[in-house]
């Protein structure tokens, strides 16, 4: 007992750090030991796993407990979600214009994508009303997210105290597993490293580097360019302080796991240590992962624009602003399709005339850069969904003359 004491109050992070290290290093030289692999895969799963459940009960049970006054915090935050993803399609635009990269198409993908803004839409309004218990087991967490607000509403106008305090309990006995499965992260990681390193290497790098680092470039200047900027025009105080905490101990642990609803459980984590008001970010943070896509806006748009560039097609102002408008808009259902971001550039390239089979080796492309890419989307949106979050509570805070303390940086007068 006492070991798992000393585990469990030593840094994350730094455990982290350490499974990273020894992960690369088995993965270089003992790419044979693929049962180390599966110790990610099982970690991941385990995640992904008690996620949906943990949202379902965590929201039911905060809307059938829940006070007046918090509906000015989910205006601020969903325009949050929504103008960010709109500002990083917009970098990717920009960067692109600035630094054109073209690729080899030849590779066809036999994936099938949609073809058109309005199927994805439909598909995603579709998928809310589909069966709960169905929802809950495929982790269609818009759908998780619309059935549990009408169930927690239901409860608060029938449900005796007694029951609303069970199901907190509920809520609270599903938390403990989920920190518990959370503390096995550097052993998940450790595995998780050591598969990327033995079967991708660093060939990737030397065959699609320019495709790679544009599209890291553009993540990276979003992260740490304009959401700093949003937060700051929000909050009136330096951004950084809190920029960095959500990027090291959200968007770490999502780059490995290359999936927001695996990491809703580390966000929701955050959150709690961050001292934000569980019935605010239970919602938010599944809520964002499903609509804050700043990372897929991204890919949908540098690979768009990549095939533009490689056909010799022009990409005119109206046109661009356009590809923005649907990136947005597409990004937001892109967790509802099967291959996420990818899928969704068939449906953009259309825009410019470009044909499916053209638009389909593309795909083809992103999935081969995909340990990359999606690992950098991921980490992204993940830590843009708690940074977001503590931004619209701390703005009514401050709109309320609450004191705000994070780090010590956001309780400070400001000019």
């Amino acid at each position: 007992m006492d070991i798992i004491r000393k585990w469990t109050e030593s840094s994350l992070i730094l455990k982290i750090l350490i499974g990273i290290v020894i992960g690369a290093a088995l993965g270089v030289f003992a790419p044979g030991f693929k049962f180390i692999g599966f110790l990610g895969e099982v970690f991941v799963s385990a995640l992904k796993a008690i996620a949906p459940i943990l949202v379902f009960v965590l929201v039911a049970s905060a809307l059938s407990k829940a006070k007046g006054g918090i509906g000015s915090r989910f205006r601020t935050v969903i325009i949050l979600y929504l103008f960010s993803t709109f500002l990083s399609a917009m970098v990717a635009i920009i960067a692109s214009t600035l630094f054109p990269v073209t690729m080899h198409l030849t590779a066809a993908s036999t994936a099938a994508a949609p073809q058109d803004l309005g199927k994805v839409m439909s598909d995603m309004i579709l998928a809310v009303f589909t069966n709960p218990i169905e929802l809950l087991a495929t982790g269609q967490y818009l759908g998780i997210l619309f059935w549990s607000v009408v169930f927690g509403i239901a409860l608060k106008m029938v449900a005796s105290d007694t029951t609303k305090d069970v199901l907190n309990d509920l809520a609270d006995a599903v938390t403990k597993i989920v920190q518990a499965i959370i503390q096995c992260a550097p052993i998940g990681i450790l595995g998780l490293v050591f598969t990327s390193v033995s079967e991708s290497g660093l060939s990737i790098f030397t065959q699609y580097g320019y495709l790679i680092l544009l599209l890291v470039g553009c993540m990276a200047f979003v992260a740490f360019v304009t959401d700093p900027i949003l937060v700051t025009v929000a909050l009136r105080r330096n951004p950084y302080p809190l920029v960095i905490t959500c990027l090291k101990e959200s968007g770490i642990t999502a780059f490995f796991f290359r999936s927001s609803a695996a990491n809703i459980p580390v966000n929701m984590q955050l959150c709690e240590r961050l001292g934000l008001d569980r019935d605010f970010f239970s919602i938010s943070i599944p809520l964002g992962a499903t609509i804050n896509m700043e990372g897929a806006a991204i890919t949908i748009t540098v690979m768009t624009l990549a095939v533009c560039h490689t056909m010799g097609i022009s990409t005119p102002l109206p046109l661009t602003i356009a590809l923005c408008i649907i990136s947005t808009l597409a990004a937001c259902g892109a967790s509802g399709i099967a291959g996420g971001s990818l899928l969704l550039i068939p449906m953009a390239c259309s825009l410019f005339g470009i044909s499916p089979d053209v638009s389909m080796q593309a795909v083809a492309v992103g999935f081969i850069i995909g340990v990359i890419q999606d690992s950098c989307e991921t980490a992204l949106d993940s830590a843009g969904d708690a940074l977001f979050t503590a931004t619209a509570e701390y703005h009514e805070r401050m709109a309320n003359g609450e004191p705000v303390n994070f780090m010590g940086e956001f309780a400070k007068d400001g000019d």
